[in-house]
């Protein structure tokens, strides 16, 4: 039954963009942009109530008192997709540091250059973090907020953190504050797989972290603030009721946190 309900919500999820796509397209490229992210935050909200219809993967995301007025920068943990549409909708207008492929995509394409994305030639790398950084830096000067996941790639849950120093780069070069962001995701919504889990998906924002330490202490808050979080929020839903399938790298951090599960 869970395997028919996960496939009748990929099926959803991928008609509900297209359509939208398509329905909202007029709208979408003759509004102005401010008025234009009604539509992607729009499809985030119905795509994540599908999720809760079909699967009966609910959320909760907690914190947004936290949230900087003004430009920031949200540091999600990254373990599914599921945390590539949750949280944009809770800002005004978000960026997004990108592959410059993605623009190549045909209507996708098209839908992400409208909202004045940064997108990144990772071939270059020094060129590319220089470039990278005056873009963005250009963008946060009209108040916008950017989302970038410290860990670059999505991780499985309570595996190894590995944070990239990129993040730390651009703490120190836009001089921003950042707010991390914990959840475990990808225990209701896995990476690279096409399974999706009921039951409550939690995540926090937590409060900022101010501008102008060192990058050393930056790096190292943001690692130890998040992952106690992220740590939490494992134990809670492993020990909670009707708790998600857990992977083998979950019920190892659960083991080395002392909450083993049987």
């Amino acid at each position: 039954m869970l395997v028919l309900r996960s496939l009748a919500y990929n099926v959803a999820f991928y008609l509900n963009l297209i359509l939208q796509m398509l329905f909202w397209t007029p709208f979408y490229f003759l509004a102005p942009r401010h008025l234009a992210w009604f539509i992607p935050k729009f499809w985030s909200r119905s795509s994540l109530w599908l999720q809760t219809v079909i699967v009966g993967t609910r959320f909760e995301i907690t914190g947004t008192e936290n949230l900087p007025e003004g430009s920031f920068i949200l540091a999600p943990k990254h373990q599914s997709f599921w945390d590539a549409i949750a949280f944009f909708p809770y800002l005004r207008d978000p960026l997004y540091i990108l592959k410059r492929e993605l623009l190549w995509i045909p209507f996708f394409g098209w839908y992400v250059a409208k909202m004045r994305m940064v997108p990144v030639n990772r071939g270059k790398r020094s060129a590319a973090l220089k470039a990278v950084v005056a873009r963005t830096r250009k963008e946060m000067q009209h108040n916008r907020q950017l989302i970038i996941y410290p860990e670059g790639t999505r991780r499985a849950p309570g595996a190894e953190p590995e944070y990239k120093w990129g993040i730390v780069e651009l703490y120190a070069q836009l001089d921003m504050p950042v707010v991390p962001v914990a959840h475990v995701a990808g225990l209701y919504w896995p990476r690279r797989q096409f399974m999706r889990y009921p039951g409550t998906i939690k995540a926090r924002f937590l409060p900022p972290i101010p501008p102008g330490l060192s990058k050393e202490e930056f790096m190292r808050r943001l690692v130890a603030e998040t992952e106690t979080v992220v740590d939490e929020l494992l134990i809670d839903a492993a020990h909670g009721p009707n708790p998600p399938a857990l992977p083998q790298s979950a019920r190892k951090r659960l083991a080395e946190l002392g909450r083993p599960v049987l």
